[in-house]
């Protein structure tokens, strides 16, 4: 929505996780900033008029960073609060705190067991050796402290309903543990889950600090246009 929009010179800022990224029409940075100070001084050296976090719902140290590191700088931050799925007819939830508490909640006795986390946070799973993982990611895992019983499918969302079902099929799958994402592109395995009728281990989701909160692009782009007009005439030059 902002390429080839002349009011604003907006940069698009990545984790760095990812080798591959998807292409992006707006200039791309990735990688860290250094904390509070970096992601501040970063502000003030590119002269950032305004700042959009749209980090995943569970990238609460980075939003933290972000809330300290604006207000810091005096820069406008607005924060894209994706709506968090609820609970629906048909839904098995069992609602956890945290990623070991999910895999105490898979119980004692061997299971089949989907994976729809992330890379990042599979050793926690490694405490419950006893059962049978598939998990879906984008990079490869490191390879230290993995449960022994581990098979990995590379693979980039979206998803849709008939390939989430077939995927939980062909794995013998009894129970989905997943983060509370939101939106539309991860929907589909929950979808599944509740039509074959299996439990579903849910991650909550963290205290995520925030600024002004959007929950579309539409309305951070709105919150973009506003603050255009309250530094008219000039442009915002950082986004």
């Amino acid at each position: 929505m902002l390429a080839g929009d002349k009011r604003f010179d907006a940069t698009l800022s990545l984790a760095g996780r990812t080798s591959s990224p998807r292409a992006q029409p707006i200039a791309t940075r990735a990688g860290g900033f250094g904390g509070v100070d970096g992601l501040a001084r970063f502000l003030d050296e590119q002269a950032v008029d305004a700042v959009i976090d749209a980090t995943h719902p569970y990238a609460d140290q980075m939003s933290a960073n972000a809330v300290i590191a604006c207000a810091s700088a005096g820069t406008p931050l607005a924060s894209f609060v994706r709506p968090p799925w609820t609970r629906k007819a048909g839904d098995r939830w069992q609602i956890v705190p945290t990623m070991v508490a999910a895999a105490h909640a898979l119980g004692p006795a061997p299971r089949h067991v989907f994976l729809s986390i992330g890379r990042q946070e599979l050793q926690a799973f490694a405490t419950a050796p006893q059962h049978h993982y598939l998990a879906r990611m984008i990079e490869p895992p490191d390879p230290v402290g993995l449960p022994p019983d581990l098979r990995i499918v590379r693979a980039r969302g979206p998803f849709d309903r008939t390939a989430e079902e077939r995927l939980l099929l062909e794995g013998k799958i009894e129970t989905l543990v997943a983060k509370n994402a939101g939106g539309t592109a991860t929907y589909a395995k929950i979808e599944a889950a509740r039509a074959l009728g299996l439990p579903v281990v849910m991650i909550a989701r963290p205290h995520k600090p925030a600024g002004h909160v959007v929950e579309n692009a539409g309305e951070a782009v709105a919150w973009l246009e506003q603050r255009l007009h309250e530094t008219a005439p000039r442009s915002l030059r950082g986004v």
